[in-house]
């Protein structure tokens, strides 16, 4: 295989440098208000650059997605294969999903993401950008350990929509008014609603 030249080297680098440089302006402005500007700002370049390697900052969020998601499918599949048995298996799938509550950048920006799509028209192109980078991770190891009543694609889609919409909607609840659910609630609920559609019953 052939090394990259100096140049894709460069390209590949200020690249890199416009996605971290998103990740942080994101986290820091919300989706909504960051802007081109403030991202290649951040990440020590012009405008120009940033249109060089991404057509909107939407485009740039999806892939900051595509990275997320498969970083957490590979971390998974990683736990899966130490896991002596479907117990096991089920026991760190469910640690994954609770520990997801302790770091709710990722569940916000989404939330803004699909209000920014819903409020500018733009919900068909992201939503199947979206489809797509879901459809792209490989979830075979995951999907082998899953009770049988989740072996069927419909089933098993409705479980993990029921999955990310609780964990989203207590995180920005918490996020809103902790005093009305506090941290260890929503572990609490998440543990519950976890085994309510994934554990075996």
């Amino acid at each position: 295989m052939r090394l990259p030249n100096k140049h894709q080297q460069r390209t590949e680098h200020t690249r890199r440098k416009l996605l971290d440089a998103g990740l942080r302006v994101f986290a820091r402005d919300g989706f909504e208000a960051a802007s081109i500007e403030d991202i290649a700002t951040a990440a020590g370049h012009t405008r120009g650059a940033f249109y060089a390697n991404f057509e909107t900052k939407e485009d740039l969020f999806l892939v900051l997605l595509e990275e997320q998601a498969m970083k957490r499918v590979a971390e998974l599949h990683t736990l899966l294969e130490r896991s002596k048995t479907s117990q096991a298996a089920l026991k760190a799938l469910r640690g994954v999903y609770l520990e997801r509550a302790n770091d709710p950048r990722w569940a916000m920006l989404g939330l803004e993401f699909k209000l920014f799509a819903l409020r500018h028209g733009k919900r068909a192109k992201l939503a199947a950008a979206h489809r797509r980078i879901r459809a792209s991770m490989n979830f075979d190891a995951i999907t082998k350990f899953l009770p049988a009543r989740l072996c069927e694609p419909e089933t098993r889609e409705a479980s993990k929509v029921m999955l990310e919409v609780a964990l989203s909607g207590l995180i920005l609840e918490h996020a809103y008014d902790p005093k009305r659910i506090s941290r260890q609630q929503v572990a609490v609920l998440l543990g519950q609603i976890f085994d309510m559609f994934v554990s075996p019953g």
